[in-house]
This record gives structure tokens, C-alpha cells and sequence, in this order.
């Protein structure tokens, strides 16, 4: 009988053999640097499929070589992690940002043109305003909705179509909960596409996670996260993961073979643990948002709430998170009526939500982005995108919401 297992249930047994490890049921951490070869022809065989001088054999697989190139630990994490995507396969980073930073210096050469979302992450946001233009990079940011037929008037009225690269998208967007079109930007990279260039479509999918949203399935080439947000879901690790194709990734885990930002093997057992849990933690933390939201809507110190819950359904909002988002997710931002001060009187105020940056984990965190993850936008940005003294950002966690809407409700009495 046939029968296709759903991630959640293969987090525990995929791609590991208990009988390879004295029949442990749990992954040991293979904290090892180099692994010892059967025989010199076998070490020759490994370098030669590892370094790209000839392809793998049918059924061949890559033996251990050196914890740089490949670990148990990092694979099996590896070969779980692309299930929720149905990626072909998937390379684990030391952090997002070593994640984000490899793509796009793998997959950007000078003269270039990087098309980008805004808001996105601050760290991002920097790299990209930064240091790509030092090595030749041309960047152009839109907002959300110019995917829809702006963005491509741009690049035709500014002659840069041949330039173009890559399309590299946050969505939901950070800190806003903006929504961008994937299958509207996979279009225009399409479109600029040709035999000799293709433009890849990049998302970085953190603020929904692989549970909520599959950017792979709407055009996307290439899949981003901070592995330390909901991936890893207990604020105790930083890593970054990428997924996409198999020749897309054969480029990625190339460059980190040599950048040398894999994660560890203890990052990738931890992370292992994480993933057997994750899909009842976000189920958690998406129903404990959804009660936070409707309670912060209704509150008289609350100016507007960002929740995807309560996109309009008129609007074209709606019919991208109809289309690509299968849940509203957990993280909510609103404006305290006032500005700065009152937003730091109610961030002061809370006991039980830690006032700390990241999200998706397993506690309730929340920040001052134009003061904090963001305070490196462009203010005139900052001011289009609706990033003022007055936003607060929220991850809910997986406490009681009764709890959180308590600890919630007290601080807001603070104002």
C-alpha cells in the first residue's frame, strides 16, 4: 500500500540509519573534523565528485570528507529541511545573513542589477545599500505592489533589462507584514531571462517559515531563511539555510565550501530537534496571534494593526495571501497612538514578552524596529514604508494568549 507521509511525521526518521550509529534513535552530534577514508582510491573518488572534476556516478553518493564539505549532521538536517519546501536539496549556514550574503555574491557579478522589495530586514537592507555597490552592483528597490506592472516600467524606462540579475524578495515584509507578489516577480524575471542569463528569483521566505508559505511552488528559485527564527523556534542558535534546485544549489554549497560559513554539527543537531516540533509550535503561535491581533485591534491606545488577518478582502493584498500564504502567521505589528515615547512606555512595560529583537520563537519578543532592527533604513524609506517612532513589532509565542493579552493589556496601561 502506498503512502505519503507528511513532513511532520519524517522529521523524526528521515535520512537517518540508527544501525550506522550503534543503534542510537537520535543522531549523534559527529563533532569531528575530518572522517578517515576506507582507502586512497575511495579519498580520490570523494575530492574528485566534491570538487566538481567529474559528476556523480548513478547511485553514487558523497562519502565524508572534512567537516567543511560535508557533516551527518548538517546532511540529514539538510535532507529534512527541503521536505516542507519539496526543494531538491538545501545547505545550512552559520547564520541568515552568511545565507543571504552567499546568494547574492554567487549569483551577482558587477555590472549587474539587483531588483529588491522594501521593507526588508535591516541586515539585509545594509548589505545590499552597502557593500554591493562597492563591487559594481546596481540596486533598485521597489515597494509592494510595483511588482504588478511599475517595477518592469522602471527597468524599460532606465534601459537596464539586460542588467538585470536577480529579483530578490522579502515577503511577508519586515517589519509590515507587506505582501509581494512571488508569481508577478517570477513573471518579470521570466520576462528578462535568456539562454545565456537567467534572472533568479530569490525569497526570503523567515517571516512565514516552511510551514506557512512555499515560494518554490510560485515561481521562485531560490529559497532564504534565518534558520535561528522559527527553523530553530527556541532563541538558542544562529544559522541560515538556502534551498532551490539542484543546480542552483550545487553553486551555493560550492561557494560555502570555500567562503567556509557552514554551521557546526552541534548547530545542526539542535536544529534537528527543532524540526521535530516545529509544526506544533507554529500551529500554537498562529493560533495565539490571531487572538493577540483581534485584542489589539479593539484597543483604544491602538492606532492600526498589521496582521495578515485583517487584509481587506477587496484588495489586491488579499488575493496575493489567498494565493501564497497558507496561514496568517504569528507576527503582528501596530501603532501605539503617540510616538517614541509612548511605544518605549509600553516595550517597558511588558513582563512576560521579552523586549528583545528576532521572532519566531518560542517566547513572545518585541522591538522598536525604526529605533532598533531597522534604524539603518533610509528615513525618507522608513517614512514611505510606515516604519515610525510610533510601530511596535510582536512575535507571538506559544504561551497561554490569555497571558500574553494580560501582559499585553498591562503594559499598554503604562501610556
Amino acid at each position: 500500500m502506498n503512502h505519503k507521509f507528511k513532513p511532520e511525521s519524517l522529521m523524526m526518521t528521515h535520512g537517518y540509519k540508527p544501525a550506522l550509529s550503534e543503534g542510537a534513535i537520535k543522531c549523534p552530534i559527529f563533532q569531528t573534523s575530518t572522517f578517515v577514508f576506507k582507502s586512497a582510491e575511495e579519498g580520490k573518488a570523494f575530492f574528485e565528485v566534491a570538487y566538481g572534476k567529474r559528476e556523480k556516478l548513478p547511485n553514487e553518493e558523497l562519502g565524508l570528507i572534512y567537516s567543511r564539505l560535508n557533516n551527518p549532521d548538517l546532511e540529514i538536517l539538510e535532507n529534512r529541511l527541503s521536505l516542507w519546501d519539496e526543494a531538491d536539496d538545501c545547505a545550512i549556514f552559520e547564520s541568515g545573513m552568511s545565507a543571504i550574503s552567499t546568494v547574492l555574491l554567487e549569483f551577482l557579478s558587477p555590472g549587474d542589477l539587483l531588483a529588491f522589495s522594501t521593507p526588508l530586514y535591516g541586515g539585509t537592507d545594509h548589505f545590499i545599500h552597502h557593500f554591493l555597490p562597492k563591487i559594481g552592483i546596481e540596486i533598485m528597490g521597489f515597494i509592494p505592489g510595483e511588482e504588478s506592472g511599475e517595477l518592469q516600467k522602471r527597468i524599460e524606462e532606465k534601459g537596464l533589462g539586460g542588467k538585470l540579475k536577480m529579483i530578490y524578495i522579502e515577503t511577508p515584509a519586515n517589519p509590515t507584514n507587506d505582501l509581494i507578489d512571488i508569481e508577478a516577480c517570477a513573471s518579470i524575471a521570466k520576462h528578462y531571462s535568456t539562454d545565456d542569463n537567467q534572472v533568479f528569483l530569490t525569497v526570503d521566505n523567515t517571516y512565514m517559515g516552511p510551514m506557512w508559505q512555499h515560494p518554490l511552488k510560485h515561481g521562485a528559485d531560490i529559497v532564504v531563511y534565518s534558520a535561528t527564527k522559527y527553523i530553530g523556534g527556541h532563541s538558542d542558535i544562529i544559522a541560515g539555510a538556502v534551498l532551490g534546485n539542484a543546480e542552483v544549489m550545487k553553486r551555493v554549497k560550492t561557494l560555502r565550501t570555500f567562503l567556509g560559513n557552514m554551521a557546526g554539527p552541534y548547530t545542526g543537531w539542535l536544529l534537528m530537534r527543532s524540526l521535530e516540533t516545529l509544526k506544533v509550535r507554529t500551529d500554537e503561535q498562529q493560533k495565539n496571534a490571531g487572538y493577540v491581533a483581534r485584542y489589539l485591534q479593539s484597543h483604544p491606545k491602538i492606532k492600526h494593526v498589521n496582521y495578515l488577518g485583517f487584509i481587506p478582502e477587496d484588495s489586491e493584498q488579499y488575493k496575493i495571501k489567498q494565493k501564497q500564504c497558507l496561514s496568517n502567521g504569528a507576527m503582528i505589528s501596530f501603532h501605539v497612538i503617540g510616538g517614541e515615547k509612548e511605544a518605549f512606555k509600553f516595550l517597558n512595560g511588558l513582563k512576560l514578552i521579552k523586549l528583545a529583537v528576532s521572532l519566531g520563537s518560542t517566547e513572545s519578543l518585541a522591538e522598536h524596529p525604526k529605533s532598533m532592527t531597522h534604524c539603518d533604513v533610509d528615513p525618507h524609506d522608513q517614512e514611505i514604508l510606515g516604519i515610525d517612532d510610533s510601530l511596535v513589532r510582536l512575535s507571538v509565542g506559544v504561551e497561554n494568549y490569555q497571558d500574553i493579552i494580560f501582559d499585553i493589556e498591562r503594559a499598554l496601561g503604562e501610556i
